[in-house]
């Protein structure tokens, strides 16, 4: 009888410890939960215009998530897992940031003031520390991981951003989320194109020409489409770069 006890507390045991397991082993692969958050992108943003209006109706689930991301240990997430937060946590504050000024707001700008940008604003609690979208994106993001596809990803409430995606970054997709939106930001025609000899591009390039290597037309031709890749070679050595005026103004309504 003992025995038996002894044999049912031991299986239990191990299949309290198995299931322990895997769901540690799960939330390692998922990083944080951005369940709410892609809720409210599914909802909210279509083909990268954000409905503010909507935004605001569920303000208070916004707040839900960034207490989750407030919560959120980053030391514990894998290099592509943290990469992806700080780009949800960069894109979602900066939706905070409208809301406390919408409706009425025309630009992101409008929420600076003459002495400090609003992306200067102390607003962004990550790992016990309240800091900025400019520590977010410059301090961490540019800084840490590199990789001057992150660009293409976050998003500064403008028209002249980069399209804010319908859904959250994810760790174990990241890579394949920022080759899309690299891809779909240079081929935009509305951001990037070439008249004769001309290549007009988004003034991100001049802005963070450090990071694409001082190269513009190298990373075109990794991310363009074939018709562009075609018409840069045709060009070659004849180039003149131009850059486009950027759009403040809110993308949304």
């Amino acid at each position: 009888m003992k025995k038996t006890a002894a044999v049912f507390i031991i299986t239990l045991f191990m299949f309290f410890t198995e299931v322990m397991t895997v769901s540690v082993s799960l939330s390692a692969q998922k990083g944080v939960d951005n369940c709410l958050y892609a809720e409210l992108l599914s909802k909210y943003v279509k083909n990268g215009v954000v409905n503010y209006s909507g935004f605001k109706t569920e303000e208070a689930k916004l707040d839900d998530y960034l207490k989750i991301l407030e919560l959120a240990d980053t030391k514990k997430m894998s290099k592509e897992q943290q990469f992806a937060f700080y780009i949800n946590a960069y894109n979602a504050w900066t939706i905070k940031l409208v809301l406390s000024g919408y409706p009425g707001l025309k630009s992101i700008k409008d929420m600076g003031s003459f002495f400090k940008s609003p992306w200067k604003k102390k607003i962004c609690r990550i790992d016990g520390k309240i800091m900025t979208l400019d520590d977010i994106e410059n301090r961490i993001l540019r800084n840490k991981f590199k990789d001057p596809r992150v660009h293409f990803a976050i998003v500064c409430a403008s028209k002249g951003c980069p399209l804010l995606l319908s859904v959250p970054y994810q760790g174990n997709v990241i890579d394949k989320q920022l080759e899309k939106s690299a891809k779909a930001f240079i081929n935009n025609p509305e951001k990037n194109y070439m008249k004769g000899n001309t290549f007009y591009v988004d003034k991100i390039f001049k802005w963070y020409s450090q990071d694409f290597n001082n190269d513009i037309i190298a990373i075109f031709k990794k991310f363009a489409d074939e018709d562009l890749i075609k018409r840069i070679d045709a060009a070659t050595g004849r180039i003149k770069i131009k850059y486009l005026y950027y759009d403040w103004s809110l993308n949304g309504y």
